[in-house]
């Protein structure tokens, strides 16, 4: 018999208190070790349309809602008594008929009228007859996409905004397949049903097989994140698909491109015992964060652990500088390279605004590791808000080649400087530092940055991955990927689903968009 646990669950669990939470994974943990212990006080609910809801007793006040079957056990639901007992009695749990995936589906007729959608005050009222989005869709086409059979009614008859407010009676990938036909005409094509309902995509979002206490333990230690046990079926895909070169997840802010990553440096860490993965982000406190959820994430299994090497890539960079070289990389600070480009610039007598100096340096001549003139008179500078033709770089050149020269004779480098040192060692090199790497936040990557993992990383499946952006872009000028030899061209992908943006702070932002 299968032992699993529901989305539902952790959720419940969360709002519940710390004592009472404590209370509920002990009796979880007896249930999975010995689902007849005597101490439980199994009861089935009668007064619910799915006859294997029972009730387990945690304490004088705490139920746990249990779906009970020959095949699985399911922790579905934990409340107070009434309201426990009252969820159950609304819901049931089945395959559904089209798609084959089992879903938790609220009885329509014992779920209140949804209230009308209630105009804010300073909000202009919506017309009269507001258009319905979902009328022309067929019962087929409905039922293809998770919609249970009893909300088929209530969803043609829906406008977008009652819809918002039905969209949480319904289960989760039926709302998202309507969402996304309602502002896009496009309905999303089924999968095929499996002979496990609880296979499914769609249902392994919501439903977990727990293999043992400590899979358990994890599970219910921190159910707020629920991203360390569900994940949606465009995450899961990226997550275990194998890709023979470079690789790169995008989407906006909250739709969970650091879970990807993060699941996926774990998931390459298990594949095997002399894996070496690293995963990399654009600070340090950004890693901490990352290496907390690693450890949250991967949970009992500490052969894991030492096989993920999180850190910033400046950090990893300087580790890999020290190992190629045999000595520190002192790295000149910000002021220090200011001063000297104002220092040459005096010298030559080169009329030129600091902050423009700084700037080509920063984004250009540092960030290419341009070298000579004739080399500057090539690179390209995209981006940048002043054109240079090539009489103005010939000008500018010896301010760059006079700073560059002074911060060397002190035994400085400067990050892409040190950047550059590393790549110089590993490329074209059979041996490489990881076995995978995986980098968060790659919109901010710049052009040291990405020849760097490109020289570190091994070639062939699964050598590098990245998470990230464009449109948060805040650090870096734009570059050409492909021209720096890392080719993502058929191996990305795009998250779609926003996992922050709910339908209450979306009205608010419409109230202050202007009118039509």
């Amino acid at each position: 018999m299968d032992f699993r646990i529901a989305d539902t669950f952790t959720d419940a669990l969360a709002r519940l208190p710390a004592p009472d939470q404590k209370a509920v994974k002990t009796s979880a943990f007896d249930l999975q070790t010995n689902p007849q212990h005597p101490g439980l006080q199994m009861h089935r609910i009668e007064n619910s349309r799915d006859n294997n809801f029972w009730s387990v007793r945690v304490n004088a006040d705490v139920r746990i809602v249990l779906h009970n079957t020959e095949a699985s056990l399911l922790l579905a639901y934990v409340d107070r008594h009434d309201k426990a007992y009252a969820w159950a009695a609304r819901r049931r749990i089945e395959a559904h008929p089209t798609t084959g995936a089992v879903q938790i589906v609220e009885v329509r007729e014992r779920v209140e009228e949804i209230a009308p959608v209630s105009t804010p005050a300073g909000e202009r009222r919506p017309p009269a007859a507001p258009p319905l989005p979902f009328v022309k869709l067929s019962d087929d086409q409905l039922l293809s996409v998770g919609v249970p059979a009893d909300w088929l009614a209530d969803v043609r008859g829906a406008s977008e905004d009652a819809f918002l407010e039905l969209g949480p009676h319904l289960p989760a990938e039926a709302a998202e397949s309507l969402l996304q036909f309602a502002t896009t005409g496009f309905l999303r094509q089924p999968t095929p049903a499996p002979a496990d309902p609880y296979a499914h995509p769609d249902a392994l979002r919501r439903f977990r097989v727990v293999e043992n206490v400590d899979e358990l333990r994890q599970a219910l230690d921190a159910p707020w994140d629920k991203w360390m046990v569900f994940l949606h079926p465009s995450q899961r895909e990226i997550v275990d698909k194998e890709f023979s070169g470079p690789a790169r997840v995008a989407g906006s802010a909250g739709t969970g491109k650091t879970v990807v990553a993060l699941h996926r440096a774990v998931r390459l860490a298990k594949s095997s015992p002399d894996a070496r993965v690293l995963l990399a982000t654009f600070s340090d406190p950004l890693a901490a964060s990352l290496a907390t959820k690693v450890r949250l994430l991967a949970g009992p299994e500490t052969g894991v652990i030492p096989r993920i090497r999180v850190a910033s890539l400046p950090g990893v960079a300087a580790e890999l500088f020290e190992l190629a070289t045999g000595r520190r990389a002192h790295v000149a600070k910000d002021d220090q390279i200011l001063r000297a480009l104002e220092k040459a610039a005096e010298e030559s007598g080169l009329a030129a605004k600091l902050n423009f100096l700084r700037s080509e340096w920063a984004h250009v001549v540092d960030a290419w590791q341009v070298s000579d003139a004739r080399e500057y008179l090539g690179v390209p500078r995209l981006g940048r808000d002043r054109r240079l033709g090539s009489k103005q770089r010939e000008r500018f050149w010896p301010v760059f080649a006079a700073a560059r020269a002074s911060l060397e004779s002190r035994g400085f480098y400067t990050w892409p400087g040190v950047f550059a040192a590393v790549t110089r060692h590993f490329v074209g090199k059979s041996a490489k530092p990881f076995s995978h790497i995986v980098v968060d936040e790659a919109q901010d990557l710049g052009v040291p940055e990405l020849r760097f993992l490109a020289a570190i990383a091994p070639a062939g499946t699964d050598g590098l991955f990245f998470s990230g952006d464009l449109g948060q872009r805040i650090f870096q000028q734009p570059f050409s990927w492909k021209a720096l030899g890392v080719d993502v061209r058929g191996r990305a992908a795009t998250l779609k689903v926003n996992y922050r943006t709910s339908h209450q702070i979306r009205r608010a932002a419409d109230r202050l968009l202007p009118g039509p």
